[in-house]
């Protein structure tokens, strides 16, 4: 049987995911989107006690269970402090660079459920005013959050129940393109999350079943390195779906799906890896195979926090890492048959 994968339904669900912000340790309202897609489509649905999900696809033969994994959390920043004259210091959250928040439109979500719009900028932001303003160093500590709000103190801030510890989102300004490119910041690792669901749609739909129990995980720390390190016990293999990466001594591309052979922690399962490179050949798929020395992904904290599992490492290919992003439909959709081919064969 040829199963397929809706493509409608994954762009669509992609960019509502897209536009709700999620930064780690703020993913509630995100989580409880997962809740109520997964009871559209009427897949049983828990909650971890760090808050992420795990979503149950009954398989043939119950004597096995395999786990994938994708995580929804994505960079952000909170509020370090505020300073005397209206504006916010940050912290980050995740690995990105400065260079790549300055001058973006962001959201301070203050724990008594208000938000604010702000930009993010350096602190001698015009070339006008600061000599120095092209060669400023773009670091944490010289980086602020400008509220459009009328504040001209810190009591002011205050005021509006902004207070440090806050979280900031950054804009995604996620775009879908004729030509079927989505750009957007927070495609790693959201449209991995959309290829998930358009699994489990087309199961929904189609009404087939993997040959083993499938546990997906929908991780919401893995940006700061322990999404996944708590699994359900009774998972033997996983593969985490995460982003390609894109560059120089790299060859996935935005059409790819990528798998990923060795990241930071190490090379991934042997069997596994190579059982994926072959289905994605029988596929006639476009795919990659690379290496990656700076990455490190929900397997790699599943195995560091001594799961007894094996593990693969695959996803769409993402240029642009960590600033904004661009993949293309055709690897999400790549990436969603690589996995629905691994399940059911």
């Amino acid at each position: 049987m040829a199963f397929t994968i809706n493509e409608s339904y994954v762009l669509t669900l992609l960019k509502k995911l897209l536009d709700t912000p999620s930064p780690s340790g703020y993913t509630h309202h995100i989580i409880e989107m997962i809740r109520e897609e997964a009871e559209k489509l009427s897949i049983p649905f828990e909650l971890n006690n760090k808050g992420g999900a795990i979503l149950t696809l009954a398989g043939q033969d119950s004597s096995k269970t395999i786990g994938i994994s994708a995580h929804v959390d994505t960079l952000g920043a909170m509020v370090r402090s505020i300073t005397s004259y209206g504006t916010l210091k940050l912290t980050s959250v995740g690995g990105f660079s400065m260079q790549s928040i300055e001058n973006e439109y962001c959201t301070i979500h203050t724990r008594d459920g208000r938000s604010y719009t702000g930009t993010i900028l350096s602190l001698h932001p015009s070339v006008h005013v600061y000599p120095d303003a092209r060669t400023f160093e773009r670091k944490e500590n010289h980086m602020e959050v400008r509220i459009d709000e009328i504040v001209n103190s810190k009591e002011d801030v205050l005021g509006l129940g902004i207070c440090v510890g806050d979280f900031i989102s950054f804009d995604a300004r996620a775009v879908i393109t004729p030509s079927g490119y989505i750009k957007s910041r927070h495609l790693d690792d959201k449209a991995s999350v959309a290829a998930l669901f358009g699994i489990l749609e087309s199961a929904q739909r189609e009404g087939w079943k993997p040959l083993h129990n499938v546990s997906l995980l929908i991780s919401n720390y893995e940006e700061v390195g322990h999404g996944a390190s708590y699994i359900p016990a009774e998972i033997s293999e996983m593969i985490a779906v995460d982003m390609g990466a894109m560059g120089d001594d790299l060859s996935c591309k935005e059409t790819d799906v990528s798998i990923c052979a060795k990241d930071s922690s190490g090379p991934y399962d042997y069997e596994m890896t190579s059982r994926l490179i072959e289905l994605a050949k029988e596929s006639k798929m476009d795919y990659a195979i690379d290496i990656y020395p700076q990455y490190g992904s929900d397997g790699s904290a599943a195995l560091r926090a001594g799961n007894n599992i094996r593990a693969a490492l695959i996803g769409p290919g993402v240029h642009a890492s960590h600033s904004m992003e661009r993949t293309h439909k055709d690897a999400v959709l790549n990436t969603a048959r690589l996995l629905t081919a691994y399940i059911t064969t």
